[in-house]
């Protein structure tokens, strides 16, 4: 019993990573940082969700597994619900802003462990060092799930979009047998294989591969090119709006706002990917909590100034569609404004890819070297300084089920297990804060516990807000990650 819950000494946890063998460049500054934290945050979701919390939504819960499991505990097992989520208007601007004020806390808390710990590894390490192995595995575990199951559907996402430009601008399509999923609900399309989906992921490896500062260097760009896009929306669309577009602003007054949160929020999971980057940063304990923030910052920015400018220039009611965006600006013929708004859709989905794929080998590598997994994935290459073996493998682990599959409906799983994070890195903050007081903190929380607990609860309520589905998903595959644990595992880390 003792073992399930030793903890990582710090001291310890930081001498190993200095270990010539095992070291990563240390290459990364704060604007790179800020940039890994916008390219992973923000995607193809600020040109969509926008519009669906502007216009809200009727949701239909054909069994209980669809259902949330908040709405089960409020209503009880109904097995068939029609419910309706009221949108909030040209108010969505405020809703991005109340979630951005929810992950703050977070935030705050992952800049707290991040400038004390600064090790690959992210949420695993933080819970190695605080609430000991058994709960460093399950969050590990957890992590390689959220970084993998995001990335192949954002793989998929990419490989549509990819086919609809070279339409519009080339006027020719890939074959639909080489650009779409073979199986989509466990039902074969005939599709032999989703080529685009499988090659962003392997040109995205053999970059990351290459070097971090390439990797970073790449990330920078594809992160301009699309806050220049959404910059260009901005100020390109504000000419066509039309004020009486935000009359009424609350239509459907504050739970408008807070149903328009809830389906926001997982539109800002990404930036807590920066901390995967500690050991490749020149000044983790200054360097880290102003990425973190910064990124956290920048988003809310630019999330705000699409909504303002959507709700503007087309009525909230007319929103409610797959891509409100495109729609609007046709609407108000602004038709040169779609391409640029394609572009950077394209550009966000790759540096999204990029980042979870970075972050994913460095929770492979942190694992490998504290002997959870095996020691091949903590090899450094000798040459470029990263961790080629865990990345490889991880894009082969990705890259192939997007070829193959259209997971979209397990996207969910993404989002409980960055929500299981984020509270055991508030957890985290507390316990060190009582176990080590007197540890040099370069950043530090303010009222702890009281904001920690305050992010913790949020966390929950955003669980409870997801799917039985998904929930059930979730334990199975924790409850593998527990088999592999005991039976291997805790096994290799005895011996040390």
């Amino acid at each position: 019993m003792g073992q399930l819950f030793r903890t990582k000494n710090i001291d310890q946890l930081i001498a190993d990573s200095e270990r010539p063998e095992r070291r990563l460049n240390k290459t990364l500054g704060p604007w790179s940082l800020t940039a890994l934290g916008v390219g992973a945050v923000i995607g193809s979701g600020i040109f969509i969700l926008t519009g669906t919390a502007a216009a809200g939504e009727t949701l239909t819960y054909h069994s209980i597994l669809h259902a949330p499991v908040l709405d089960l505990l409020r209503h009880g097992l109904d097995a068939a619900s029609t419910i309706g989520r009221p949108g909030a208007g040209p108010g969505i601007a405020l809703s991005f802003l109340l979630v951005a004020f929810a992950c703050s806390f977070a935030a705050l808390c992952y800049a707290e462990l991040a400038s004390m710990i600064p090790i690959a590894g992210s949420a695993y390490t933080y819970a190695y060092a605080t609430l000991g192995e058994l709960f460093a595995w399950i969050i590990g575990w957890d992590l390689i799930l959220e970084y993998a199951v995001g990335n192949m559907a954002v793989a998929v996402g990419f490989s549509a979009y990819f086919n609809q430009i070279l339409e519009s601008i080339f006027g020719v399509q890939l074959p639909r047998e080489l650009s779409e999923p073979m199986f989509v609900g466990g039902q074969a399309t005939g599709a032999w294989f989703n080529l685009p989906a499988f090659l962003i992921i392997m040109a995205l490896t053999v970059l990351l591969v290459r070097g971090v500062s390439e990797s970073a260097g790449a990330n920078n760009f594809m992160v301009a090119v699309k806050v220049v896009a959404i910059l260009i929306f901005v100020f390109g669309a504000s000419s066509a709006i039309n004020f009486d577009n935000y009359h009424p602003f609350l239509p459907n007054g504050f739970s408008g706002v807070m149903t328009g949160a809830a389906i926001v929020f997982f539109s800002y999971i990404g930036f807590d990917s920066v901390s995967t980057a500690a050991e490749e940063c020149k000044n983790p304990q200054r360097d880290l909590p102003i990425g973190i923030i910064a990124s956290l910052f920048v988003c809310t920015i630019l999330y705000v100034a699409v909504a303002l400018v959507l709700t503007g220039i087309a009525n909230y009611t007319t929103l409610g569609n797959a891509a409100p965006v495109a729609q609007a600006l046709k609407d108000v013929g602004l038709e040169g404004l779609r391409r640029i708004i394609s572009v950077g859709a394209v550009a966000g989905m790759v540096s999204v890819l990029l980042v979870f794929q970075f972050g994913q080998a460095r929770v492979w590598f942190a694992m490998s070297r504290d002997r959870l997994l095996p020691d091949a994935f903590s090899r450094v290459h000798p040459k470029l300084k990263t961790p080629y073996i865990s990345t490889i493998i991880a894009g082969l682990l990705v890259g192939i089920p997007a070829g193959i599959l259209d997971i979209g409906t397990l996207a969910d799983l993404t989002n409980i297990g960055t929500l299981f994070a984020f509270i055991v890195v508030s957890a985290g903050v507390i316990v060190l804060r009582r176990a080590q007081p007197d540890r040099p903190r370069s950043f530090r929380v303010p009222l702890v516990p009281l904001l920690p607990l305050i992010s913790i609860a949020m966390c929950l309520l955003l669980m409870l807000s997801l799917p039985l589905e998904t929930w059930l998903r979730f334990l199975v595959w924790l409850g593998i990650g527990l088999a592999i644990y005991f039976v291997y595992g805790k096994k290799r880390t005895m011996s040390v």
